[in-house]
């Protein structure tokens, strides 16, 4: 069976889109970003484009630079370009878990600043509740919303005072 043509540009542009969002999430320019790496800002702009694929050492640099995983680059993928990857694995086992949220709310520049003040958060123990009060809030929203039978919008659900 052979490859789909794009299947490599769609994973290529999914770990870029992942790189520009960690970069964007720290507040570095691309051309930081490359010094750090020892690349030009050219070069980060066609990874995070997907027009290069990242290499493994390349991925594994960018993963210490940005303090993420290597697995990082590979969350929330696509499950069109999951069911791809996983038809390499054997007896079709996923590599990649499904996404509850689109790939766009991960760009969304609200997102970005919600993630910046969660990290501005010295405080351990501070940012773990600040964390399970969030949790514990959308929890509450969602149940709310299935008693009322609403959709899943913010806009469905009622201001409270």
């Amino acid at each position: 069976m052979g490859k789909p043509k794009n299947v490599a540009n769609e994973i290529d542009a999914h770990v870029g889109a992942r790189l520009r969002l960690r970069r964007l999430l720290l507040g570095i320019s691309q051309e930081k970003l490359g010094d750090a790496l020892g690349l030009t800002f050219q070069q980060i702009q066609k990874y995070e484009r997907g027009a290069n694929r990242v290499g493994a050492s390349r991925l594994y640099d960018m993963s210490r630079v940005l303090d993420v995983p290597v697995a990082y680059f590979f969350d929330d993928m696509p499950d069109e370009t999951a069911a791809v990857m996983s038809t390499r694995l054997p007896n079709g086992s996923r590599a990649i878990g499904e996404s509850p949220l689109g790939s766009d709310v991960l760009l969304n520049r609200e997102t970005t600043e919600l993630v910046r003040a969660y990290y501005s958060i010295t405080d351990a123990e501070v940012r773990r509740r600040a964390l399970d009060f969030l949790r514990t809030v959308s929890e509450s929203a969602s149940i709310n919303r299935g008693r009322r039978g609403e959709d899943a919008t913010p806009e469905s659900v009622p201001e409270e005072v």
